[in-house]
């Protein structure tokens, strides 16, 4: 075994090997292959030990050609996680993002969405909304039909609303558009989604295991209750919860002043809460 000398730079490259590794974990873990994650791990570190450590010059040239030859198979196996991690660094970045304008009309958008939700709630109408910065879902949109009208709650009830052409499928709004509706989404095969969740609910947590940046909206037409899918998770949320995660979405600035500005009138009580 050889000897080690350790030092600021020795620190600096473990602290990056050990940030990559972290973000892959956190990719895959979204995209429900967190085993997989820990295998590549195990693996790694074996050929580390035996071409570093120990050496081994026949074992290590094995483990070479079996690194070289996966890095091109890993690179197609998740080519939409690899898609995704360089699509969020971009994002850091980026001086301009199309939700990072705070204005009064990114309230109205708001208002708009919320009212549409609780009245369709209300009226146990199903319904399914994506949310995304800017058309990266182009395989997801194209499978709808285009729209491109502003965002208001009539309608977005009117295409919701039952035995309509386009109330089967789910509706994304990009930016500050509704952009298509009656897309199609993937299924989530997550073991242990609770019954009372139906088709709509596994399809918004589907999108949502395979594109970090969106947030989608289910409305039950069993129960009238709101879930609301981001990062690879899944859960019910109450009018208060909705208006947060919708105002974080849009950037909405000075939430006490937003607050103050919604009209009360045009809710009614609040959804019911997730237990």
């Amino acid at each position: 075994m050889i000897g080690f000398q350790f030092g600021i730079k020795d620190a600096i490259d473990i602290l990056l090997v050990a940030l990559i590794f972290y973000e892959m974990f956190r990719l895959l873990r979204r995209s429900g292959a967190a085993n997989l994650f820990w295998g590549i791990l195990a693996f790694v570190v074996a050929w580390f030990l035996v071409s570093y450590v120990f050496q081994l010059e026949l074992t290590g040239a094995l483990f070479d050609r079996i690194i070289s030859v996966g890095a091109i198979a890993l690179i197609v196996i998740f080519q939409e996680e690899i898609r995704a991690f360089f699509y969020r660094v971009g994002a850091r970045f980026s001086t301009w993002h199309p939700l990072a304008h705070r204005t009064q009309q990114s309230e109205q958008y708001v208002d708009q969405i919320m009212m549409a939700c609780e009245h369709m709630a209300k009226t146990k109408t199903g319904a399914l909304i994506v949310l995304a910065a800017d058309n990266e879902l182009k395989e997801y949109t194209d499978t709808g039909e285009f729209i491109d009208a502003a965002i208001s709650a009539q309608m977005i009830e009117n295409i919701f609303f039952k035995n309509t052409p386009l109330h089967d499928g789910a509706l994304f709004i990009i930016g500050n558009r509704l952009h298509s509706a009656a897309c199609i989404l993937p299924v989530s095969k997550q073991q242990g989604i609770p019954k009372s969740f139906g088709l709509r609910h596994r399809a918004a947590l589907g999108l949502a295991e395979k594109n970090s940046d969106i947030t989608a909206i289910v409305v039950s037409e069993e129960t009238g209750k709101i879930a609301v899918a981001q990062d690879a998770a899944i859960r019910n949320v109450n009018r208060d919860e909705l208006i947060k995660i919708l105002s974080e979405v849009f950037s909405v600035n000075e939430p006490d002043g937003f607050w103050k500005r919604i009209n009360i009138s045009n809710y009614t009580k609040s959804i019911g809460k997730s237990k």
